[in-house]
């Protein structure tokens, strides 16, 4: 029999301090502190000076960057990691330090999770319809850089070639959108989603000089249909934000705006058929019980039964490939 006090509680502690080194970094972005470490290590003093912080309390955080593994020290010089350097210095085009506004989001919502559960209702519910253009603008913002990067990825995995046009499908600020032209400059791009939203994402691609390129349309993608005519269409984080009802009515929606032999790949937090991996989409099924009436982090088997309700064919399915998930594949017959 076991003796209870010969049992440690090391994985509740290992728990209680996981989220430290998040915590840390959120800090160091927020402060912007790898930017100026990009060409020149300093020490706590001379970085508190140009960050216009105190050194005793800039110094508790550096070590802990250390720990965290996004900076290195040595004889008390701090300087950038590869990885801080390529994704947390402002003004290089692989910048993700504004995801900190995103991550800071998460996290609150997520400390709900026992009310959202007791109550059973979202205690930090997403609404787009309900949110002024001022606070959608903000929210566009710190998802643009990660949608951006997810173009870019999606446009080294998948062969655009003989793509004429495409549709991101609930394309929110457009960023992947932008992306695949980066890499398909040549394609014709839509972004479609609620109208609302559709006129943030306006304010992004002008931004990024492609207005001429990507065109926008709003429209309600669960009860109205997408008007056009596509090779392909990419969903990045929308199927899980639905309802399995809405899913299925916006997969057939799409599938009726693709050509045949057209397209589609699903980005997104996707679970295996155990629900136990990959990581990112079992922290996501928790912030959505916080952020929304319905949704969730659906399993593989969930999208292949959706797919083939709608009419599509040759499903594939990669989970744990993208910093986000997986991507579900498939195609609308020719015939």
């Amino acid at each position: 029999m076991t003796n209870n006090s010969e049992i440690a509680p090391s994985t509740i502690m290992r728990n209680a301090y996981a989220v430290y080194p998040s915590f840390a970094m959120l800090a160091g972005m927020q402060l912007d502190l790898f930017t100026p470490l990009k060409d020149k290590p300093m020490d706590p003093e001379s970085l508190a000076i140009v960050l216009k912080v105190k050194e005793s309390k800039l110094s508790p955080l550096l070590y802990s960057l250390v720990t965290a593994g996004l900076l290195n020290v040595e004889d008390g010089i701090f300087s950038n990691t590869v990885e801080s350097d390529t994704y947390l210095v402002k003004g290089l085009p692989t910048y993700m330090g504004s995801l900190n506004e995103f991550f800071n989001d998460l996290w609150h919502a997520t400390l709900n999770t026992a009310e959202s559960i007791r109550t059973d209702e979202p205690k930090s519910k997403h609404d787009w319809s309900t949110l002024s253009e001022e606070e959608l603008l903000k929210y566009f913002r710190s998802q643009y850089p990660s949608s951006l990067r997810s173009g870019m990825q999606l446009a080294q995995k998948i062969d655009f070639r003989n793509t004429k046009s495409l549709i991101d499908v609930g394309g929110g600020a457009g960023g992947l959108a932008v992306g695949i032209c980066g890499a398909y400059p040549e394609i014709e791009v839509t972004v479609a989603d609620l109208p609302q939203v559709v006129s943030i994402a306006d304010k992004f691609i002008s931004e990024a000089g492609l207005s001429k390129m990507i065109t926008t349309v709003g429209v309600d993608l669960i009860n109205s249909e997408i008007e056009g005519s596509y090779d392909v269409a990419v969903l990045r984080a929308l199927i899980q934000v639905m309802k399995p009802a809405y899913a299925k009515k916006t997969l057939k929606n799409v599938f009726q705006a693709l050509e045949p032999g057209g397209q589609i790949h699903i980005l997104g937090c996707i679970l295996d058929d155990s629900r136990l991996s990959p990581a990112v989409s079992m922290a996501f099924s928790l912030v959505f019980l916080n952020v929304y009436e319905e949704g969730g982090a659906y399993t593989e088997q969930q999208h292949r039964g959706w797919l083939n309700e709608a009419g599509f064919t040759d499903i594939s399915v990669e989970i744990g490939i993208t910093s986000e998930g997986g991507i579900v594949s498939a195609r609308k017959p020719k015939t």
